[in-house]
């Protein structure tokens, strides 16, 4: 194959359950093999929240790229250099925080696709092609393909207009972030609010009418995610790398603590 496929959207397609694993604080690019044992099928790579730098994000996207496991990234804001150095990098979708309106989500498709659906500027040798040299109609045609959109809707506002948003042309995700929503919501915390499921229903109708797909993030009770997923989620990022690093530690400490000491004679 010319191109490196996108695993994730291949996942969406086929209407299965797509996994992400989030990254903040592995500094090394292996935890892109140690994320495709565990059974993830993504990295969302976290420049939004974190000391994450350009650099590192595109070394970690470049390697998940020899795994399978899709390579995300979270770009900390809007403006269109955010995007493009990382998905000229290796990056194979891109998540933008805090979409509230349908002119955003147009920005996101502009910064972030070729032309004619977007104005994004034409780099050469890129990872995704395996540093191929492709006709330049070819190769933009191809990355636009592969590359996957993920807006984020973290408002009342951006719930409000979800239709509209899944209506734009080149946006492929709706990804819940609930943390910030509840907060904005002034139901900090409470992800069995009555307002919450009212807003992933809303989501999720959305995605299914545009034939998007409907993601959630921050979400990590596990009957609760699962009825979530019941209701249609199906692009879930599933945890960070610190949270599963210290629920392991923590369980192994609690397991040794509990002990008990043999007595000195």
């Amino acid at each position: 194959m010319v191109i490196i496929p996108n695993h994730t959207k291949r996942q969406l397609i086929a209407g299965k359950l797509a996994l992400g694993m989030g990254v903040r604080q592995a500094r090394t690019v292996d935890i892109a093999a140690v994320a495709k044992t565990c059974g993830y099928d993504w990295l969302f790579i976290d420049m939004e929240h974190g000391s994450m730098d350009v650099d590192l994000a595109a070394q970690l996207a470049s390697a998940a790229l020899t795994t399978g496991v899709t390579p995300l990234v979270r770009v900390p804001g809007k403006e269109h250099y955010h995007a493009s150095r990382v998905l000229d990098s290796g990056a194979q979708g891109i998540v933008v925080p805090h979409v509230d309106t349908v002119a955003e989500a147009q920005r996101v498709v502009a910064n972030c696709k070729y032309p004619p659906l977007g104005h994004r500027s034409v780099a050469g040798g890129q990872p995704q092609l395996g540093f191929k040299s492709l006709p330049v109609g070819e190769t933009m045609k191809l990355i636009n393909q592969e590359t996957l959109l993920i807006v984020m809707l973290e408002t009342p506002a951006a719930i409000k207009n979800a239709d509209a948003i899944a209506a734009v042309k080149g946006v492929d995700v709706l990804l819940i972030g609930t943390n910030d929503l509840c907060a904005e919501m002034g139901i900090p915390g409470q992800f069995t609010h009555k307002k919450v499921e009212e807003a992933y229903a809303t989501v999720i109708a959305a995605a299914r009418k545009h034939r998007k797909f409907p993601g959630m993030g921050g979400v990590y009770d596990p009957p609760l995610m699962q009825k979530y997923i019941g209701m249609g989620m199906r692009f879930i990022l599933a945890g960070s790398d610190l949270s599963f690093m210290m629920a392991g530690a923590a369980a192994r400490a609690s397991v040794l603590r509990s002990t008990r000491l043999a007595k000195r004679k």
